[in-house]
Parts: C-alpha cells; sequence; structure tokens
C-alpha cells in the first residue's frame, strides 16, 4: 500500500505541472471519425464511476480546480462529450447501466420502489421503509420481462472475472450469479491468476448528500475560491458555500480515482485495460439531480485505451447510458443480447448507424410524483410535461437538508429570488418545453411558443410520441397499475426450482420460469465454493465433485429454493 500512495503522489506532483496546459490542448482536436482501437487480445475493463456529478472538471470546460487524475485520464483518453442518463437520479440510472435498457421500459424508473440497496431486506425493513412510499404503494422490485438480464451474467459465461465495489442500488436485488463479488471487498485481485476482470468502483463522496455531510470537513479547495453559481441558484454566500464544497468533493473523488488507479499501475495492468471513467447522473445541487435539464441528465466519460490509443481526442456522438452494457459486452467480443435497448459505440459489434436523439424521463422521486420526458439533438432539448398542473417544483425532504436549498425557500419567501431563479418555482407547468441548448445551456429561454422554432417543436414532438409508444413507457401507467402488473395481488412472483438430470457423467440444469438464470456451488474433495455462485451456461462434469448446490433466480422474482444434489 505504501507503493500505491507513492506512485499516486508522484502522478500528483506531475500532473499537477501541466494541468492547466491539457485542457486546451485536447479541447483543439477537430472533430473527426470515432476512434475505435482494435485488441489483439482479450481486455481487462475498469470502470470508475463517481455519483451526482455534472461536468465540472478542466477536461470538459470547467476550469474552477484542478484535477490531476481525470486531467491525466483525458490527456490518455477519449472525451465523449455528448453522454447522458436516460434518468437524472441513480437507482434508475443505475438499472439502465446494468441492463442495457430504458428505466421506463422495464418498470424501474421510479426512485425508489424499496431498499434494494441494502439487498433483500428482512420484513420489518420492507415495513418501515413503507412510510417514505406513496400511498398505495407498498416496497417492490422493479420485474422486467423475461429475458432482461445483468449484463456482468453474459461477461461471467465467457470466462471473465466480475467485481463491484460496492454500490449497487438497481431498483431490484442483483441476481445471485451477476457478480463474482461485490462489496466492499471486492477486487480484481481476487480473481484466478490470469482471468479477464470487468471491475466497477463506485466513489459517492460526491453524492449530493456529502454536500451537508461534509460540511465541517475541512475543504480540498481555497476556502476564498471564487466559483461560478448557475443562475438558478443563489449567488449568495451560503450558495457559494454549497457550489464550493461541490468542487472541493470532486477533488477529493480526483485523489481516490487516482489510488486506484495506482494500483492498476502497480499490478502492471494499466495497458492490458480498458478505463472509463463516468458519473451515475448530474450535479448533486437543486435543480441538477432530478432534473431533466442537461445539469441533471448530460454527464462526462472518458475512456482510455490500452497503450492511450486515441489519447487526447473528443467524440461528439450522441450517446446513451443504455449503450454501455452492450458496448461492454461489445470490447469482450459478445455481441448484443436482442432485448437490449442500447447498441454498441465501441468494439467489435459497434453500431453501424449512429442516433441522433437520446431519450430521458423523470417519473416519481421519494414520495412526490414528476411525469416528463425528454428528447435531444445536439443543438435542441425537448421536454413534455405529462401533468402541467403540477409545479414545476417538487418537495424532496432528502434534498432539503441541503443549506442551498434552504437558502432558496428563504429567498422565495421573502419575494427574493430572481426571474431565473422564479422559474424552477413556478405553481404550473408549461405542456411542452423547447431550448437551445448550445445558446443556453442552462436552459432558461423557453423556445416552444416562438414561431421560429415550430418546426424543430413538431419534429422532437413527434420523436417523443414514437418514443413513448415503442418501449410501452410504463411511467405513464399509474404506479399503482405499474405494480399490479408486475406483482399480481402485490405478492411477489417466484422462481421456480430448477430441475436436473445426469448424461455422459455431467449433471443438466434447467428452469420452467421463463428467463431465469441458473447458478451453482460444488465440493470436491473437501474443497468449496460455497462463496461463489458459478453461473450455469453448459453442463457440469460431475466427475471427483461430492455434492452440488443448484439454485434459479430472474429479476425481480424471489430466488427459487436452493437445490442440494448429492453425487456420493
Amino acid at each position: 500500500m505504501r507503493r500505491n500512495k507513492t506512485l499516486w503522489f508522484n502522478w500528483l506532483f506531475i500532473m499537477s505541472l501541466g494541468a492547466c496546459q491539457a485542457p486546451s490542448a485536447i479541447e483543439s482536436v477537430a472533430e473527426a471519425t470515432p476512434v475505435n482501437p482494435t485488441l489483439n487480445f482479450r481486455p481487462n475493463i475498469l470502470w470508475l464511476v463517481a455519483e451526482d456529478m455534472s461536468s465540472n472538471i478542466p477536461a470538459f470546460g470547467d476550469t474552477t480546480i484542478v484535477t490531476p487524475t481525470l486531467d491525466r485520464l483525458a490527456s490518455e483518453g477519449i472525451c465523449y462529450d455528448n453522454f447522458f442518463t436516460p434518468a437524472p437520479v441513480c437507482a434508475p440510472a443505475r438499472s439502465a447501466i446494468i441492463t442495457g435498457m430504458y428505466p421506463n421500459h422495464i418498470g424501474s424508473n421510479h426512485m425508489r420502489t424499496g431498499p434494494w440497496y441494502a439487498g433483500r431486506p428482512n420484513p420489518e425493513v420492507l415495513t418501515s421503509y413503507a412510510q417514505y412510499m406513496p400511498t398505495g404503494i407498498v416496497p417492490y422490485e422493479a420485474t422486467p420481462e423475461a429475458g432482461v438480464r445483468m449484463f456482468t451474467e453474459y461477461l461471467r459465461a465467457e470466462g471473465y472475472y466480475t467485481s463491484n465495489h460496492a454500490k449497487e442500488d438497481y431498483q431490484f436485488v442483483k441476481t445471485h450469479v451477476a457478480w463474482d463479488q461485490s462489496g466492499r471487498d471486492a477486487h480484481w485481485r481476487n480473481r484466478a491468476e490470469g482471468q479477464p476482470f470487468f471491475a466497477v468502483f463506485n466513489f459517492g463522496v460526491t453524492h449530493e448528500s456529502r454536500i451537508w455531510a461534509k460540511k465541517g470537513d475541512s475543504l480540498w479547495v481555497d476556502p476564498q475560491l471564487q466559483v461560478p453559481v448557475p443562475p438558478y441558484l443563489p449567488d449568495t454566500e451560503i450558495g457559494k458555500q454549497d457550489v464550493r464544497r461541490m468542487y472541493s468533493n470532486i477533488l477529493e473523488m480526483d485523489a481516490q480515482i487516482g489510488q486506484v488507479l495506482a494500483e492498476l499501475e502497480q499490478d502492471g495492468l494499466l495497458d492490458s485495460t480498458i478505463v472509463m471513467w463516468y458519473t451515475d447522473h448530474g450535479g448533486p445541487l437543486p435543480r441538477q439531480k432530478r432534473s431533466l435539464h442537461d445539469s441533471g441528465i448530460k454527464v462526462p466519460l472518458i475512456v482510455r485505451f490500452p497503450g492511450a490509443t486515441g489519447g487526447g481526442t473528443r467524440d461528439h456522438r450522441m450517446t446513451s447510458f443504455i449503450d454501455l452494457a452492450p458496448t461492454i459486452l461489445s470490447l469482450a467480443d459478445i455481441p448484443t443480447p436482442e432485448q437490449m435497448d442500447g447498441t454498441a459505440f465501441l468494439g467489435k459489434y459497434i453500431r453501424a448507424h449512429e442516433p441522433q436523439h437520446v431519450y430521458a424521463a423523470a417519473d416519481r422521486f421519494d414520495a412526490a410524483y414528476d411525469q416528463s420526458r425528454a428528447v435531444r439533438d445536439r443543438q435542441y432539448k425537448y421536454i413534455r410535461h405529462y401533468q402541467p398542473d403540477r409545479s414545476m417544483y417538487l418537495p424532496v425532504a432528502y434534498r432539503d437538508q441541503m443549506d442551498i436549498m434552504q437558502e432558496l425557500h428563504r429567498l422565495r419567501e421573502q419575494g427574493k429570488l430572481t426571474a431565473q431563479q422564479q422559474l424552477w418555482f413556478r405553481d404550473v407547468r408549461p405542456k411542452e418545453e423547447l431550448f437551445d441548448v448550445s445558446r443556453d445551456p442552462h436552459e432558461i429561454n423557453d423556445l416552444s411558443t416562438d414561431p421560429a422554432y415550430q418546426q424543430k417543436l413538431e419534429e422532437l414532438r413527434q420523436l417523443n410520441d414514437q418514443f413513448v409508444r415503442e418501449i410501452a413507457d410504463k411511467g405513464l401507467l399509474p404506479e399503482t397499475q405499474l405494480l399490479q402488473d408486475s406483482w399480481p395481488e402485490l405478492l411477489q412472483p417466484e422462481t421456480a426450482a430448477p430441475t436436473w438430470s445426469v448424461r455422459n457423467d455431467s449433471l443438466l440444469l434447467s428452469c420452467t420460469t421463463p428467463g431465469a438464470s441458473l447458478g451453482y456451488q460444488w465440493t470436491i474433495q473437501g474443497q468449496s465454493t460455497a462463496n461463489t455462485w458459478h453461473i450455469y451456461t453448459h453442463p457440469v462434469p460431475l466427475s471427483g465433485r461430492t455434492s452440488i448446490t443448484v439454485m434459479a433466480d430472474r429479476i425481480g422474482f424471489k430466488r427459487s429454493k436452493p437445490v442440494d444434489i448429492s453425487l456420493e
């Protein structure tokens, strides 16, 4: 560990000397054919995922602070300038990441459906959590159609070691075969020697809650640092204090990223690993997280290939979280599963045609219901509000713990909000909004009633209508109906117990539940794999094994009861 820290501090010092020059060099690169390096080996893949963060770093044009680690990563990697989440809040966004599907397609669109970030809780936890749910809604798991899987299952089936350190939060409990290891001890170092890996590290220091939870901590930035305050937030000392804390948390995250990359270098794996850094949705401040404005759905992405191939280039294609799963599979030489909504933007199975639009949705946030949809191309954003009688601002008790949010409430009560700040607190919403995000990045000036933009308005309106029809948008259903359709009589469906047979000294497994995944553990000559569920893809040789335990699982369903098979 001491060597890790030495590598990190050397890296930090070297990069701080040239960090101010890196962004201008990166920005000067003209748009070109997207870089898609060809590798002659199966790469390791490392995800570094920061929470609740917009593009507030030099590599994406914000020079308020210097981020040595991410500056280096950007100079050696590809920066994606049009990368979006289909949901502006963590659990629905993470469901899209792990399945390659839109949350409002698979019913994971409401934030949140239960305390699934803690695993499958006991009945007492479920009962206590119910007080935070809207009337008539009980905690439930999103239950997609048969065949929807966590994409890590496909990686494991092809021999990859998958680890997740440590956040899950998918709106459903992970399947038992999704990860080789998920938790605080998960690391690529726990794999078999020579085994390719897909490893995820999550960084919670930039999370919304860290704005108030770290209020008393020392800052990683100058306490007098002049910070830019977006026009929709109060440019007061209280407002600046929380914006300053946001930048401080980003710096702390940058250091944590550096420590993981130092471990990768120490293990001699940097040039056999594709490194991807991104954030799980937009920033932590009010009208960022939970908003369909770019402050909530546009996020940074940097991809570094082995050998820094393509380093310092920019990619302007329209890309979404739903494309992450097929892209990782493509990089691992695995075709995109038919049911996925997304398409690969890198790798062997890169898409033949580039999408010109991305789509996003906002539905329930805790107990407050939204029902809005967004379509965005490279210049314009269209937002449809399906319940225009609702106020634009939705009360969220969790967010109210932030000083800057309380400052907005105070200024509102005193009638001191600016015209731009007041837009968020309108008592009713327009049915539609249209913004030119290239000229109006904060989305302040609604163009939907301007005659000069009616053609663009109609174009994006039709695309939105087509989109919600094609995915049979579950967010447009009353949640009570969605719950009843998924869990008839409010009872969670259960995966059938697996059945088995023996043929040619091999164990064959099956399950009558459509789309179920099968896993097994075994004991051989006193050695057990009880800590890991192996994913079943083909008959299991029985030679030498004394016992096998099998289990079936499907997203949103109760796992089957384990079946113990004695071979003695």
